[in-house]
């Protein structure tokens, strides 16, 4: 019910119903309940003041209305007590000590009043009448008269001027933030009017067209130059949302959100919630821990990029498996005295070729950056002329899309490049006497490590067994004896310094025990007493059965005459069919013919365990790998970024303006392009109205901070 009256105060009264212990005829069960729910929902709201009201004549330490008050305001700073039917009580008695607050105090203590009672409402007595009714009666009361104190605490009047004063009290608390918040409107308000602009002129044709002409190539040259700064980092973002979008460009419900704000406002006075926050308001900005514009472009380049590549192994995807069959295929029909050097070649080259995709990847990465600064750079007036904004975008589009197709084949070029020629000259390349030089060093770090843990584990097994094993025996465990078929066998040891001795020496240790002479020994016996004359990689691979046939040539010829006679042999009759038992020597020594077993179809390095010799390779091979990817990948992620820059960055950002205006500023279509959209003329009247209205309401608060709450 609404109440319109210069005679009333502007307050929104809610009279909740009384709390009921008894449902009587058709109420619920539950009603004691639902009444409480229904008290306790209205009464729980902070800016309300609760009015306690309690008879006179009655027990107050009984009251219903005082005790769920205290619950709901236990410090007691928004109720208020209300006595009635002071008019009611026994002869000689009178409430002044409650309206002293001398009973059960309340901070904003107790005021009494006098009610129209029910003769009086049948007999249409009017309120003016009661309310002097009740004046009369105040002031004839033989207590109430003659204390000054209490006749400011009695009578509907002093209770409305009181409520009043609390109402003022409380809006003067919230006016600076009620205040900030009208000026913040305001200002939103006023932004938007400067974005919908002035009514276009229609009737002039000349003039209006030359104008749009002019406010045309402003909007374009402006949109160029926020582009630009804010790829410089020189754009302030205060005008931009987190989404990119100008700050009033979604006002279809933006002139509803002022409505609401103010609905709140006047709500607010009525209900006394000023201070409450308002969620409808409009925030504007982006947000400060945000990265935005070109420093989202740097971001990519070396927190994207950079790191990435930095991440990516000079092996991944390259097993030792497939660094010994590359070297195998380079060593074609014979081993090679030394690494060969194609398999480097051919190994570094696969791994570069790996730098491409993610160069492309990092140009595609800022083309999406460089569409998102394009619609963060809108300006506001832009959202007035849709036909504008989506050619812009069109145009915009275009120039980036065909900017995109040259930067990612730069970026390619710079792979190819570097794969047209492996410079193995270069000042930070490691070289093959530098690996060979830290691979001597590790092993030789390895072997000491390995010897000096042998001899700790030797003292211990002797303190273990009393210094000696049974029979005095000697107890070095079986891995640490020297095998009677010798270190030199192929696979049978791992990675040594000797191994890489033997290596290195593979060209002149059988010219210093042979003189000179080629090796003839074809048939190689695992089992025999191993060489320890002999040296070098080519005795490593070419042993014969017995030490003295390293240094006879007789004997050489012997064993070549050997293997002849044995295949002229095999060839003979092994089309007769013959069981492998009548091929063996009767004397029981090696048999008289010999089969090769099938060659596979299929023949792969490592069907056979590494030799030291492999070993060696693979180990070379890997770091001179290491070394030149690290300086390809360093030289890559340098250059990207440049390339980058250069072709698509910079290349948009100058010829931004010059392709904006060549594709849009056409006489003919000047007028399609700055047509208005069609809510633009509503939202600018909206506007308008809306300023208004807060001008007014900012003068309202001015007005309640000058206000004087003791003037009548």
């Amino acid at each position: 019910l609404k109440i319109f009256s210069p005679k009333v105060l502007s307050l929104t009264m809610v009279d909740l119903p009384g709390l009921t212990k008894v449902a009587v005829q058709d109420q619920p069960e539950d009603i004691e309940l639902q009444i409480r729910d229904l008290n306790v929902q209205y009464a729980s709201n902070p800016n309300a003041i609760l009015l306690a009201v309690t008879s006179a004549n009655t027990d107050l330490a009984s009251s219903d209305a005082l005790k769920l008050a205290r619950e709901l305001d236990p410090l007691g700073e928004r109720t208020i007590g209300v006595l009635t039917k002071l008019d009611l009580m026994d002869p000689g008695t009178d409430a002044s000590e409650i309206l002293h607050n001398k009973v059960i105090p309340l901070r904003r203590g107790y005021i009494g009043v006098v009610n129209r009672g029910q003769r009086d409402v049948d007999a249409d007595l009017s309120i003016q009448v009661g309310l002097r009714n009740e004046e009369r009666f105040f002031r004839t009361h033989p207590t109430y008269s003659r204390d000054r104190y209490l006749m400011n605490k009695l009578g509907t009047t002093n209770l409305a001027r009181h409520l009043n004063g609390i109402l003022i009290s409380h809006i003067r608390e919230c006016l600076p933030e009620l205040k900030m918040r009208i000026t913040g409107m305001m200002g939103d308000v006023q932004s938007e009017l400067d974005a919908l602009g002035s009514p276009e002129d229609e009737n002039d044709e000349g003039g209006s067209r030359s104008a749009l002409g002019g406010k045309l190539l402003g909007l374009l040259s402006k949109f160029s130059a926020n582009f630009a700064a804010m790829i410089d980092g020189r754009a302030s973002n205060t005008n931009q949302h987190h989404d990119g979008m100008p700050s009033l460009s979604n006002r279809g419900g933006g002139v509803s959100s002022y409505g609401n704000g103010m609905g709140g406002i006047g709500m607010g006075m009525n209900n006394m919630s000023i201070g409450g926050p308002n969620n409808n308001s409009s925030v504007i900005g982006t947000n400060a821990d945000e990265l935005y514009g070109g420093a989202r472009i740097s971001y990519i380049f070396h927190q994207v990029f950079a790191r990435s590549l930095n991440c990516v192994g000079a092996f991944d995807g390259l097993s030792e498996e497939e660094i010994r069959t590359t070297i195998g295929n380079a060593n074609g029909t014979r081993p090679a005295l030394f690494v060969p050097e194609i398999s480097f070649d051919i190994l570094v080259r696969r791994q570069i070729r790996r730098l491409e995709q993610p160069g492309v990847q990092c140009v595609d990465l800022v083309y999406d950056e460089l569409q998102r600064i394009a619609s963060q750079s809108e300006p506001s007036e832009l959202t007035r002329y849709p036909n504008l904004r989506d050619r812009m975008m069109d145009v915009i589009g275009a120039l980036l899309k065909r900017s995109v197709g040259p930067t990612q084949m730069w970026v390619s070029n710079i792979v190819r490049v570097e794969l047209s020629y492996i410079n193995t000259n270069h000042p930070d390349f490691i070289g093959g006497s530098r690996a060979v030089a830290r691979l001597m060093e590790k092993m030789a770090n390895e072997k000491e490590r390995a010897s000096k843990q042998a001899a700790i584990n030797q003292v211990n097994q002797q303190q273990n067994n009393g210094g000696t094993g049974h029979n005095g025996a000697n107890m070095t465990p079986p891995k640490d004896r020297p095998s009677s078929r010798g270190d030199e066998e192929i696979g049978a040891t791992p990675l040594s310094s000797s191994s890489l001795e033997k290596y290195m020496v593979a060209d002149d240790g059988y010219s210093s025990n042979n003189h000179g002479t080629l090796p003839q020994h074809v048939v190689v016996d695992r089992n025999g007493p191993s060489n320890q004359d002999g040296g070098g990689i080519m005795n490593f691979i070419f042993r014969g059965n017995n030490p003295s046939s390293s240094g006879s040539v007789g004997g050489g010829i012997k064993g070549n005459n050997a293997w002849n006679n044995s295949v002229s042999a095999n060839r003979g009759k092994s089309t007769h069919g013959r069981s492998t038992n009548s091929n063996q020597n009767p004397s029981g020594g090696p048999p008289a013919i010999v089969q090769l077993p099938q060659v596979p179809d299929t023949m792969r390095q490592t069907d056979a365990p590494p030799s030291d010799r492999e070993r060696v390779e693979t180990e070379i091979i890997k770091s001179l790998i290491d070394s030149y990817f690290s300086i390809v990948r360093k030289n890559y992620i340098d250059m990207v970024p440049k390339t980058i820059m250069y072709f698509l960055v910079n290349h948009v950002k100058d010829e931004m303006q010059n392709e904006l205006v060549s594709e849009l500023y056409r006489e003919a279509e000047v007028g399609f392009l700055m047509k208005e959209a069609e809510d633009i003329a509503l939202r600018r009247r909206t506007c308008l109205e809306m300023r208004d209205l807060l001008s007014k309401a900012l003068e309202i608060v001015n007005e309640v901070r000058d206000f004087n709450t003791f003037t009548k």
